[in-house]
């Protein structure tokens, strides 16, 4: 088990990190998501040892993790990091970049390895290319591979997919987190993509300005988050008075975290609102309204006439 606790740090006197504490079971993928500037890369980086901790301990179970001061090399070794930077070598080819830190006492089980770890990722045509001829996308899944050659028991990915096209994302996801979940490693993602967090996390760490804000389920934190900011790291979200939507004057003042599907057009109901925008999604439209000013965002079948007026209620 990971055991983060109550740690503090900052590249000045100012705290990126300020005493977070919280536990990750082996096995199970973490996935960290907030604003940017919030930690998150700094956070992966005190984990895997690449700074001195300010205060607090850091733990995968029994062994704890230690900085530079106390390391000729930082980082541990049963941990692996990948950062938002590949660090591939230009002038090998992608078999001999993932291969780099395996051993050739056995080549044969050398090379199943580089093809089994080229397949998850699936680069397995470009295996004999140079990495300088490959796309960004295809260095970011070639340095994802690298990372998985020695089987790490801690694996921290800082927006491993970021360079990636989403029609290949999401399949190179699926293999990834299912191949992962086989070989039981400790995965914490670092995101700003929602779909990594709902789809393939066990858990969201939600952080703002260093702070942790929340450690739930994903789906617990989307269906029930605790603060306007958490719930906006899923989209377009909106806060509306529970009074507005009732009609009820006397009701108390109770506010409601609401996505855009939640709420749905009516003939006739309480909470008017005048159409601004609206932007086709595919399946259907996002429609911008106003409620005196106040942006509120809805979907609805087609697209809406502006300055109409219309009704709104829960879906």
């Amino acid at each position: 088990m990971l055991h983060v606790n109550t740690i503090s740090f900052g590249y000045s006197d100012t705290k990126v990190i300020d005493t977070i504490q919280f536990s990750v079971e082996r096995g199970k993928c973490i996935a960290i998501i907030g604003e940017s500037g919030c930690g998150k890369s700094t956070l992966l980086k005190l984990i895997y040892g690449l700074h001195d901790l300010d205060e607090g301990e850091i733990f995968w179970k029994d062994e704890q993790v230690t900085g530079p001061k106390f390391n000729l090399v930082p980082g541990m070794p049963f941990m692996k990091y990948l950062a938002q930077d590949f660090d591939l070598m230009p002038y090998i080819s992608v078999a001999e970049n993932v291969g780099k830190y395996l051993s050739n006492f056995y080549p044969e089980e050398k090379q199943d390895r580089i093809a089994e770890l080229l397949e998850v990722v699936e680069m397995t045509e470009y295996a004999n290319v140079k990495a300088k001829f490959l796309s960004g996308g295809q260095q970011q899944r070639v340095a994802l591979a690298r990372v998985l050659a020695l089987e790490p028991e801690v694996l921290l990915l800082d927006e491993p997919f970021s360079h990636i096209d989403n029609f290949r994302k999401n399949a190179l996801r699926r293999n990834l987190f299912a191949y992962l979940k086989t070989k039981e490693v400790t995965v914490l993602i670092a995101t700003h993509d929602s779909s990594d967090a709902l789809s393939f996390a066990d858990e969201v760490i939600v952080l703002k300005s260093g702070k942790l804000l929340d450690k739930r389920s994903s789906h617990e934190i989307y269906t029930n988050p605790k603060q306007k900011y958490s719930a906006s790291l899923f989209g377009e979200v909106n806060e509306i008075a529970l009074s507005k939507l009732t009609g009820d004057a006397e009701e108390d003042e109770e506010m409601l975290l609401l996505y855009p599907h939640q709420l749905k057009v009516v003939e006739n109901g309480h909470y008017k609102v005048i159409v601004k925008q609206s932007y086709f999604k595919g399946s259907t439209f996002l429609i911008k309204a106003s409620d005196e000013g106040k942006a509120i965002f809805f979907e609805h079948e087609t697209a809406l006439e502006y300055n109409k007026e219309i009704f709104l209620m829960l879906a």
